[in-house]
């Protein structure tokens, strides 16, 4: 009886974490694999992400990791299980590359940079067999059921025993991601939620002088407040709204609530370190021939950007009134009016629904065809849990593959 082939072909499109290591799965199995990017060189947005230090995972306990992944805790988490943040730093140090631990609890290369990881593992892809070609964009089907791709010479077409679909969301479009694999599976059958901005920034709408005067300049050590949540950290102000760190933690719930209120309004403190009473009674002092922006940089250390927000977003009588300028600078509402482009942002939500596949990743719709990565309908905030989720969903759709190929016997 046939066992199914000894060495299958399996497609592989897109270069990316996910993709690649859905290739490596395979390759090590004997299977020939070929990675297609439409890209002029493969892994460019995992390129991009490190330039300012590459971010890999993170370290904190696993139920706590699992959480980050929300509502899609639930698909996640046997693929997270099965390869983990530690899972993932002893693959890493396979590659050569040592990590690190940071203050903050994030996992890097010890060199910062995802550049010598990416040229490691792709000289260990090859020497496994892997074939890359780059420039090759993905057009869908033909009518016979072979992918049609576009490359230097011109349409052609594959017919592999398996695809792995690994084409990313839709943020940093001029790095790959543009989303436009959403009509082919459409077109197939396949449900797909909505892709949306993830890790974005939000419009405010400035007026001009606040704008020129503080776009670029970070508020640190503030406390967002949305609802229940809260968090201290820090964002930029831009030219027409924020972003940054503390503003990507919350930009899932931000950008649901536009969606349902048409707008999010969250309150920031801006003096965490004193409580409402110590800065009321600090700002009741006297305060002689002092202006009011010497006073509040005195006695509240309010300066800057920070002072420059409460000009922007208070009537002038509140600087007359102690207790009212105290409660402001305790909880100062700032108005959001919608989240900036998807295009824009670090990540993006929606994609491939979960109830579309199966448990090894396979589209009912299209047996055969397995998808992983950005392109699947999860989300997480930055802090190493995008790679580790595109990691562990590409070696899942790897092992799918492995699976599909022995049962075809």
């Amino acid at each position: 009886m046939s066992t199914g082939p000894k060495t299958a072909r399996i497609a592989v499109i897109g270069g990316g974490p996910a993709g690649l290591m859905a290739a490596e799965v395979m390759a090590s199995a004997g299977h020939r694999v070929d990675v297609y990017d439409a890209m002029p060189s493969v892994g460019r947005k995992f390129l991009l992400a490190g330039v300012g230090g590459m971010n890999i995972t993170h370290s904190e306990p696993l139920e706590q990791l699992l959480d980050r992944y929300g509502n899609a805790r639930p698909q996640l988490e046997a693929m997270v299980r099965a390869f983990d943040a530690d899972a993932l730093r002893a693959w890493i140090h396979g590659l050569g590359i040592e990590t690190f631990v940071g203050t903050s609890g994030r996992v890097f290369p010890r060199e910062m940079k995802a550049a010598p990881l990416l040229r490691a593992w792709l000289a260990r892809l090859k020497a496994a067999g892997v074939a890359f070609h780059v420039r090759h964009r993905w057009l869908g089907w033909d009518d016979q059921g072979a992918l049609l791709f576009a490359g230097p010479d011109g349409e052609f077409t594959v017919q592999p025993d398996a695809t792995v679909l690994a084409l990313g969301g839709a943020s940093w479009p001029r790095l790959g991601s543009d989303g436009g694999w959403v009509p082919l599976l459409a077109a197939r059958g396949v449900a797909i939620a909505p892709l949306q901005p993830a890790n974005c920034g939000f419009d405010v709408g400035w007026s001009p002088w606040f704008a020129d005067k503080h776009a670029g300049q970070p508020l640190k050590a503030v406390v967002l407040h949305h609802d229940d949540w809260q968090r201290q950290g820090e964002f930029v102000v831009t030219t027409g709204g924020i972003e940054g760190s503390l503003i990507y933690a919350a930009s899932a719930r931000l950008r649901d609530a536009i969606a349902r209120d048409g707008h999010a309004t969250v309150t920031l403190d801006l003096a965490p370190g004193r409580t409402l009473e110590r800065l009321t009674m600090e700002l009741a002092a006297p305060r002689g021939a002092d202006s009011m922006a010497n006073h509040l940089r005195r006695k509240a250390h309010i300066d800057g950007v920070k002072a420059g927000l409460l000009r922007e977003l208070l009537p002038k009588d509140t600087f007359t009134d102690t207790a009212a300028l105290a409660q402001a600078i305790k909880a100062l509402p700032l108005r959001l009016t919608a989240p900036r482009p998807i295009a824009e942002a670090i990540s993006s939500a929606g994609g491939v629904r979960w109830d579309a596949m199966d448990d090894q990743l396979m589209l009912t719709a299209l047996p055969g065809v397995f998808c992983a990565g950005e392109m699947l309908d999860w989300e997480a905030p930055t802090g190493g849990y995008l790679l580790t989720g595109c990691f562990a969903s590409g070696r899942q759709a790897g092992e799918g593959v492995k699976g599909w190929i022995k049962g075809l016997g």
